[in-house]
């Protein structure tokens, strides 16, 4: 077998506007040119104006692409490199770049491009993958981040709750160093995310519904020091398996990261664990036993005349009245013989829009802010251009909704603690977060 075989030619990182950020040709065996073929082909695949596939051939030249916060992230070769291989190494750079500025913006990565430059050296040599370890690189790795400040807002609210630190504390390079005269902060940061897949019926009642939950951390410990992570007691890995009584949280199945001891997880449900630089996933979960879905849609469909139909979508938060969903997104497609659409969402309503897309032809319903406890309706009046009857139900919906639920979780699952065993002689801050978002969530019509 030929040594070429699976090496990559090219990276290149480009901008949503097609300008190239980083570019490096590990082997000058293929055209620099090979962005520009790119970006005309991402957008305008096959000379039609749609998104090409995440692995495509043209002229004889593979290109690999992952698309993350607008950036393109983009592997290019000419030799039989294993698709699945080239999507996992975009996705370790990706996580290996945003350990390193902090966050994947275009911004981070043209203030820090000899940071990038020098990772990518040492990730890549000549083609062949060396290691993506964000722990191993530190070794070889001596430019600092240069932390790109973010805009400084007009007013400054004050500081009432020392219990609380803002979601950007996280973005952190692993580097990161204090200023001259600051005590450097001994941190760790516990994520929660649990994504929902759900799916109603007509009558709004559950057909099936599942949790894929992730433990995530990131940790700015000095001395790296061993950690012990509870969680709750009643936690039952297994479905079936019995051992739960009520109140017991039911867990199909898990995984942890190789770092984790499970000498008393079996017992008690704790985690001992050196934690390595960067940001990790302690523990993949998925459960499938019943739990409170955060948001119920009710829909009512009715055909008025031959001509006019009329659907009402009904959407209640079934979450504390303390909680909120964010940025919700509802959306349903409509006919083909729709011929305009007319959106209510009654009289004083505020944070919301209802939009028609006729070049999509669906509706789009827009909710800033939806509190929990409250119900949200929206009236949505369809004029068809041809005769149609009952049937023509079938050619609207599903309805989907997307949301962002933050400092709840479904499956109640809970950090009990987290503990430094060592007799370290510091006391660090602890922030956890929970956050759940919705993965799928549909609605049959």
């Amino acid at each position: 077998m030929s040594m070429e075989f699976g090496a990559l030619s090219q990276f290149y990182l480009l901008s949503p506007r097609g300008d190239s950020i980083i570019f490096k040709d590990f082997r000058g065996d293929i055209p620099k040119s090979t962005s520009e073929i790119f970006f005309r082909n991402v957008k305008f695949f096959g000379g039609k104006q749609r998104d090409a596939p995440p692995i495509f051939n043209l002229d004889g030249i593979n290109y690999i692409y992952m698309k993350k916060n607008g950036l393109y992230f983009v592997f290019v070769t000419r030799n039989n490199c294993s698709p699945c291989f080239a999507v996992e190494m975009l996705t370790r750079l990706t996580k290996v770049f945003k350990d390193y500025c902090g966050i994947l913006s275009e911004e981070t990565i043209r203030t820090n491009f000899i940071l990038v430059y020098e990772l990518l050296d040492e990730i890549v040599d000549f083609g062949f993958v060396q290691g993506t370890s964000t722990e191993l690189l530190k070794a070889y790795v001596f430019n600092e981040p240069v932390v790109v400040e973010k805009r400084k807002q007009n007013f400054k609210i004050p500081d009432m709750n020392s219990k609380t630190t803002p979601s950007t504390a996280v973005d952190k390079p692993i580097t990161f160093q204090e200023k001259k005269g600051k005590k450097q902060k001994n941190e760790i940061f516990v994520d929660i995310y649990e994504k929902i897949s759900l799916t109603f019926n007509s009558s709004g009642y559950i057909l099936n519904s599942s949790i894929d939950g992730t433990i995530q951390m990131k940790s700015y410990l000095a001395g790296n020091p061993e950690l012990k992570l509870a969680l709750n007691e009643e936690l039952v890995v297994g479905k079936g398996s019995g051992g739960g009584g009520y109140g017991a949280i039911e867990v199909d199945d898990c995984n942890f990261h190789e770092c984790c001891r499970l000498d008393n997880w079996e017992n008690q449900r704790v985690l001992n664990f050196l934690p390595p630089d960067g940001e990790f996933v302690v523990m993949n979960y998925r459960i499938t036993s019943d739990f409170r879905a955060p948001f119920r849609i009710f829909p009512f469909f009715e055909l008025v005349s031959p001509y006019k139909a009329e659907l009402i979508i009904k959407v209640r938060a079934d979450v504390p009245e303390e909680k909120y969903g964010g940025n919700v997104v509802v959306q349903f497609p409509v006919p083909k013989c729709t011929s305009s659409v007319v959106n209510d969402l009654g009289v004083g309503v505020v944070g919301q829009a209802a939009d028609y897309d006729a070049k999509e032809r669906k509706v789009v319903w827009r909710i800033k802010k939806f509190t929990g406890g409250s119900e949200q309706t929206l009236r949505t009046k369809i004029t068809l251009d041809k005769n149609s009857t009952a049937a023509i139900r079938k050619e609207i919906g599903p309805i989907s909704m997307q949301f962002e639920i933050p400092m709840y979780n479904p499956s109640n699952l809970q950090v009990k603690y987290l503990r430094i065993l060592e007799n370290a002689s510091y006391n660090p801050y602890r922030w956890v977060r929970y956050v759940t978002r919705s993965q799928s969530y549909v609605c049959r019509l």
